[in-house]
Parts: structure tokens; sequence; C-alpha cells
């Protein structure tokens, strides 16, 4: 996707990328043509000799009038929130929502008994924007929870200014607990005792103090405290969800959020194996020159055990792999530097040596299925934490290998893999791991 002349590098992340079902993928908004059929909108949009129409993302105004333009042109969907409330991108929520019904799809838990989708969104906020897009895009119905009143009383207006699919989602007060206890729960308390759910969503509080939410200069979404803020900021909220997971265990399917931090995905992976679930899914919203990170996890067995069997390997554990094509804005750092995140992801220990274009890393079995299963993680296929959630280091069992770079010619680079102890019980592991590194690497970088 361009923007401003400029195309967004994809993210380190194996496979991440918008998805490929949201209608804006490949197709982002025209602002002409909406300015010319919505007048309302006109005035925010700019034009400027040759170049693409542009609005101003600084202007709360701006965003939230081309929200309200979209949901009505590509979904029917009436809308509006009041001033200073959240107002959210409609082809980054629209990934979100895309990659639930991903997974839901999927053959990574056993069949479900049919019937309707159920799902719950976890602060909804005023402008029900979840809700609103699954019962439109797929059907589903859903329970939206929040605790403020003027989330509560917005929501609940969005919904019903939708006749067509009002009946799909109900809006419900999460402020259960007395106001003297502050331990506010999130899922626990507020889902009735007879309910399941195929899913419940997330977008937390991504920060932990009102200033930090106001550092992007680029844009302006708006949000109250109570949206953007939460002591501990969305690690701690999401180790909230988690917790509560452990209580209703099957009663969700799948428990998912999003998250503003990458690096809080380790963390929290970890912390996700201590309390047993069974599966664990990851992935990378991109959506113009915004990353943001889905988490996704389930207490029922998969349906199948997900896991790269040893491979033999020749005694010259050499592999490499040409990347030709590459993008004009890539240099072999950049490269370099995807080498090492990648490794880094999924737990592995990564170092890089800019002087010589290397990368050493060493990888548990755990992290190598890990690697070899992209996002997919089953229970048999676990990192080996302590109570600290750090990496627990077995070098006996580890598989420990060098990552080279080379300039070939402009536009390719040359990509070698070595073995660096070829008598490790991992070692034939090597070939597909390194395999799953040129895939990443092609999707990213090449045209």
């Amino acid at each position: 996707m361009r923007r401003n002349g400029k195309k967004r590098a994809r993210s380190e992340t194996p496979g991440s990328t918008t998805n490929p079902r949201n209608k804006y993928s490949d197709n982002p908004p025209d602002f002409a043509s909406l300015a010319s059929l919505y007048p309302s909108f006109k005035p925010f949009v700019f034009f400027s000799g040759g170049s693409r129409p542009r609005i101003d993302w600084t202007d709360y105004n701006a965003t939230r009038e081309l929200t309200r333009v979209l949901l009505l042109h590509d979904h029917g969907l009436t809308w509006w929130i009041p001033d200073g409330q959240l107002c959210p991108t409609v082809p980054n929520r629209s990934n979100y929502i895309h990659w639930i019904n991903d997974l839901l799809s999927s053959q990574i838990l056993p069949s479900s008994c049919g019937g309707k989708v159920k799902g719950f969104d976890i602060g909804t906020g005023a402008n029900c924007i979840y809700p609103l897009l699954g019962a439109s895009l797929f059907g589903w119905s859903f329970i939206g929870s929040d605790i403020t009143d003027v989330a509560l009383e917005w929501a609940e207006k969005n919904v019903q200014s939708n006749p067509h699919i009002s009946d799909l989602i109900e809006i419900r007060d999460s402020k259960i607990l007395p106001e003297e206890d502050d331990d506010i729960k999130v899922l626990v308390g507020v889902v009735k005792e007879s309910e399941t759910f195929d899913f419940c969503m997330c977008n937390p509080p991504f920060f932990e103090t009102f200033e930090e939410a106001g550092l992007n200069p680029k844009t302006s979404c708006g949000g109250t405290p109570a949206e953007m803020v939460c002591v501990g900021g969305e690690q701690a909220f999401v180790t909230r969800i988690i917790q509560d997971s452990a209580v209703l265990k099957q009663r969700f399917r799948w428990y998912t959020s999003m998250l503003g931090k990458k690096a809080n995905l380790k963390l929290l992976i970890s912390k996700l194996w201590q309390v047993g679930v069974t599966v664990v899914k990851t992935t990378e919203f991109v959506q113009g020159q915004t990353s943001r990170w889905g988490l996704a996890w389930s207490f029922i067995p998969p349906a199948r055990k997900i896991l790269a069997p040893p491979r033999p390997v020749s005694k010259n554990s050499l592999l490499s792999f040409m990347l030709e094509g590459i993008k004009r804005q890539y240099s072999a750092a950049d490269v370099l530097q995807s080498v090492e995140e990648f490794f880094k992801s999924c737990g592995a220990s990564s170092k890089l040596n800019s002087s010589t274009f290397s990368v050493d890393i060493v990888a548990s079995s755990d992290q190598c299925n890990t690697i070899t299963n992209s996002d997919d993680v089953d229970s048999s296929v676990r990192s080996q934490t302590l109570d600290d959630g750090s990496s627990l280091q077995v070098p006996q069992d580890d598989l420990s290998f060098r990552i080279l770079v080379f300039q070939q010619m402009p536009g390719t680079l040359l990509i070698k893999g070595s073995l660096q102890h070829k008598d490790s019980p991992l070692s034939g592991l090597f070939s597909v791991v390194f395999g799953s590194l040129e895939e990443s690497l092609k999707s990213k970088f090449c045209r």
C-alpha cells in the first residue's frame, strides 16, 4: 500500500500483512470519490497538484468523518461518536475482524457444534466498531461490554441506529463490582453463568499514562483516559484477560486481544503457557503506516498435533537461497535486521554483527517448532520459561547456526546459513527453520 508516495515496509513477522479478505488491503479509501459522494466529508479533503487527495490526520473531526462515511459507504452502517471518544480506523479494525474469521474457519481446533457465531467485545467503547463490523460482515452475534456511561450510551445508540443488525448486538455494563474494589473484572462475572462464546476480542488500553498516549503527533483519533490508559498499560490489561480465561477455560473457543507493542508478546505468551493453554496464535495487522499485533489462545485441545519432524541433513550443513527483485527502499542492512527480529520474535537468542553482516542464533527445540509452524503453536511446542518469564537455556539441546547476508548485485542478495554443531540432536530441524526464514524474507522484501 502507498501513502504520500511512499511504500509501507512490511513487518518482519512471518506471514504478517493486511488481511487479503479486508476490502482495503489493496484498495485504500478513495478520498476524491468519497468527497464527491458525501458533501460533509469534502471540507476535510485537500487536493494539491497531481498528488493524491489527502486529509489532515491530526484533525480529529477529519478522522471521525472519514470513519463515518466509510462505515456508511462500504458497510451500510449509520454511526457517530461524541467529541473526544476514541475514533477507530475502519481498515485496521477490519483486519482484526477478518483474522477472527480466519481463526474460526481454521482447522486448528475441532469443529464446533454449529449454530450462529457468538463473540464478546471487551471494552466496546462508544464506537462499538467490532460488533458493528462483525454483525454486518458475517452475521455474528455480539456482547459488547464497557464501564463508562458515555460508552454504554453511545454504543447502544450506534446499535439502534442500524435496525438490520440491532437484534444481533447486546451492550452490557461491566461495572459489576462495588466501586471501592479496584480489581475490575474483565470477563469473570460479566459473562453469565450459562453463556458460551466462540471468541472474545479486545482493543485494550495501550498506555500507562495519558501523557504517553499523546506522544504521536501524526494522528488524532481522540480517546478518553478510560479508553486508552490503565495501570500497567496493555500488558497488565491483557494479563487480566489471561487470568479470567484461566477461570472460564473452554467457555470461549478463542480468547484474543490486539496489542500495540510487539515487545509485550513474549511475556504474555509465557504467561499463557503457565496457565495451561493448548494453542497460541499470533499475527501482525499492517494497514498504511500503522502496525498492531494480534494474540489468540485456547484451552481446547487442538484437532491435530503440529510438530516439525526431524529431518536428516548432510554432514556439510550449509544452506543458501537468493533474494531477487528486492524492493528499492530496502538494503542489505534492512534484511540483516529482519533476520535478527525473525528469530527473536520466536524467543530464540539472536545476535547481530553488523561488521560481518551475520546473525548468530541459538534456538531450543520448542523455539524451532514455533518458527517452523509460523504462528500455530500447540501444547507440545511450548517455550520453557523461568518463573519470571525469561528463557530457560538448555545448551545441550539447542540448535546453533549462523546466517550471513551477501550483496550480489543491485536488487539481489545471497543468504547463507551454516549449522555450528552438526552433531546436535536438533540438526534435522535446521533445513526446516532455514526454509521458514526464506519464506518470510521473500514475502517481505521481494516484489
